[in-house]
């Protein structure tokens, strides 16, 4: 840094303090701008659930300090400093008070030892409360690596963090092992499942206090289960199976293609420890099952494609034509009393626009679907046209959420259990590392705009190296210790039986 640009911010910063010295106090000279201020993450005009942990943020450029009010009627919170962080406890008390209105917010910089104040915003206080946690995978956005996994909470209400699993507590030397697909019966914690792969591999069962380990490999399956989706009711689980395969491109924008050369879908009953083929057809690659809320109709993506006879190496002829894969979204009956799956019927023909739909996930109460749309394929967080898209199941209205999307990739999401907000994984600040974004969803279907996941300290996601993966919505926390985990892991596991159907 040039020196006398260096002693330039010294002095400044020197001068910026000795206004109000260590007081929390406003900046009694500045200069008036009619420009709203630079801040990160980007809480300009957002909505947010009365019960949500403090919004922390920075000014975006090279400020030497900063003073914000926040203020809703008497109330008020003055912070100054590097950065504006205001205390848990006077935050809930301002957002009790504002709660169906808004939060004022008066934003200052000193810069070159001037004062500047900027055009105040707000801060949009919903009655809406949200889920108390969200839960996701962290790991390294890297391709062929997957050592350091976790599976973490988080509290919306404050910042408190935990691993409910590490995969490092299973790994022996170059012995390594993949964990992914955390998944739980209508956002209860004490019924969750997940998968590990590698090394003491298997799927993983949480159930009511009882936690086992099941190997649900069979000769009359495609493979193990993968991609989930609990009933809403029954000791149910459905699962996609997937032969999935990784490759690069070289003249793409996406570089990296996951995809799937052939897919099946099982249910798996979680009490008697059975399963049984739901669709396994050769010429149809289903993926991502997921449950209406009545638990009578079973939401799930599928592409149509079929291998010419002469085919050896289909990896390869499937990765050269990954851009003619197209997944629409089809949907079956279901009787809980007789546990029999009706035929399938089209939901939404996106090969039809030329595109690919997947991860249809239904609102709470029933009326909405959201789904990522793409130019093709079936693995969206690496591709950078990815955008969230919204069925109304009423009317048919199917449109882009454009208030939820960005330039960059918008992926995986999931409804908060009062159906009033999405969590979704976005890759807009900088296009590498995938994070959770808020909305909120109003009885029309409309959107506001998308908040960062609030960190205690605003630059945490900067400087923070690993991408969130699978936010999902929990009502509470898991209380399962990671090493009970482990220790189940490291067992043999319960073979699954194979049935021809399933019975209740």
């Amino acid at each position: 840094m040039n020196s006398n640009r260096y002693m330039k911010m010294v002095v400044g910063a020197f001068v910026c303090m000795l206004l109000t010295a260590c007081s929390q106090q406003l900046p009694s000279e500045f200069a008036k701008s009619d420009q709203l201020p630079k801040i990160y993450p980007d809480y300009v005009e957002v909505t947010v659930p009365v019960n949500i942990a403090p919004l922390t943020f920075e000014m975006d450029d090279q400020s030497e300090e900063m003073a914000v009010r926040y203020s809703f009627g008497e109330e008020e919170i003055i912070c100054r400093g590097e950065k504006s962080q205001p205390g848990i406890d006077d935050w809930k008390q301002l957002t009790a008070a504002a709660k169906g209105k808004a939060i004022k917010v008066e934003t200052y910089a000193c810069k070159d030892g001037q004062w500047t104040s900027f055009k105040p915003f707000n801060i949009h206080v919903s009655p809406d409360s949200i889920d108390a946690y969200i839960s996701y995978r962290l790991i390294f956005p890297s391709y062929v690596s997957y050592e350091e996994l976790t599976i973490n909470q988080r509290c919306l209400e404050n910042y408190d963090e935990n691993v409910i699993y590490d995969n490092m507590l299973c790994t022996e030397g170059s012995k390594g092992q993949c964990i992914n697909c955390h998944n739980y019966q209508q956002y209860d914690p004490n019924r969750m499942q997940f998968h590990a792969r590698q090394n003491h591999g298997g799927t993983v069962v949480a159930y009511d206090g009882k936690v086992r380990k099941i190997n649900m490999g069979n000769d009359s399956i495609l493979s193990a289960g993968v991609y989930p989706t609990w009933h809403p009711e029954l000791p149910l689980i459905v699962y996609s199976t997937n032969l999935t395969r990784q490759n690069f491109h070289i003249n793409d924008p996406n570089k990296i293609e996951v995809y799937d050369n052939a897919s099946d879908m099982i249910a798996y009953d979680v009490v008697k420890n059975e399963v049984t083929n739901i669709e396994n057809d050769p010429n149809e690659f289903e993926v991502f099952p997921f449950w209406a809320p009545d638990g009578k109709m079973l939401y799930y993506c599928s592409a149509h494609f079929e291998y010419p006879d002469s085919v050896t190496n289909k990896d390869m002829f499937l990765l050269s034509h990954s851009n003619k894969v197209f997944y629409n979204i089809y949907r079956k009956t279901f009787d809980p009393a007789t546990m029999a799956f009706g035929p399938r019927e089209l939901v939404f023909a996106a090969d039809s626009l030329g595109k690919s739909a997947t991860l249809p996930r239904i609102s709470p109460d029933g009326r909405y679907l959201m789904f990522a749309l793409a130019e093709y394929g079936v693995f969206h967080i690496w591709h950078h046209d990815a955008d969230l898209w919204m069925i109304d199941l009423k009317t048919g209205e199917v449109r882009p959420v454009h208030e939820l999307n960005s330039p960059d990739t918008e992926s995986y999401h999931s409804w908060s259990s009062n159906g009033k907000w999405v969590v979704f994984s976005s890759r807009r600040d900088d296009g590498v590392y995938t994070r959770p974004f808020i909305a909120h969803i109003d009885e029309n279907g409309k959107g506001t705009k998308p908040f960062e996941l609030p960190c205690a300290d605003p630059d945490f996601h900067r400087q923070f190296m690993k991408s969130y993966n699978i936010p999902e919505f929990m009502r509470g926390p898991v209380t399962i210790k990671p090493q009970s985990f482990a220790d189940v892991l490291k067992g043999e596991g319960d073979p699954v039986k194979y049935v021809q159907k399933l019975s209740k």
